[in-house]
């Protein structure tokens, strides 16, 4: 296991959990790129994004979270292994179902509060209708 530059009860955390979904480090292929966005100087000079890749299941990871390309690491296997869990329990579709059922919600939600204001208007045109001074009419 690679030494980062967190606790070493995190990394040894970290170990086990791989250890116990079956990633194996000789199964990583572990690729350095320059990140973009903040950090100034040392994002142009260095390459401290992670380009993390599990060969047996082809999942990769990108990880540009942090300056520290050994905190990036670290952040990327800790994706790795969530990624890898939620697909082994069926997480990520239930996930998916959840969002889209919200999605649903949101749409009826929008739908029915058009209609509300648009009687709200109507309501609120008839009652200054109502108060406007009769014409008398041009004979």
């Amino acid at each position: 296991m690679a030494e980062f530059p967190v606790r070493s009860e995190k990394a040894k955390a970290l170990a086990r959990r791989l250890a116990a979904l079956g990633v194996r480090e000789a199964d990583l292929v572990e690729k350095f790129v320059r990140s973009g966005g903040r950090g100034g100087q040392n994002l142009n000079k260095t390459s401290t994004c992670v380009y993390l890749k599990h060969r047996p299941s082809g999942l990769e990871i990108k990880c540009q979270e942090a300056r520290s390309q050994g905190l990036n690491r670290y952040r990327a296997r800790l994706l790795l292994a969530e990624r890898i869990e939620s697909i082994r329990l069926g997480r990520l579709a239930r996930v998916r179902q959840e969002r889209e059922k919200i999605r649903r919600q949101k749409r009826r939600r929008g739908r029915r509060a058009r209609v509300r204001l648009k009687e709200d208007k109507i309501r609120q045109s008839t009652l200054k209708a109502g108060r406007r001074p009769v014409r008398p009419e041009a004979e």
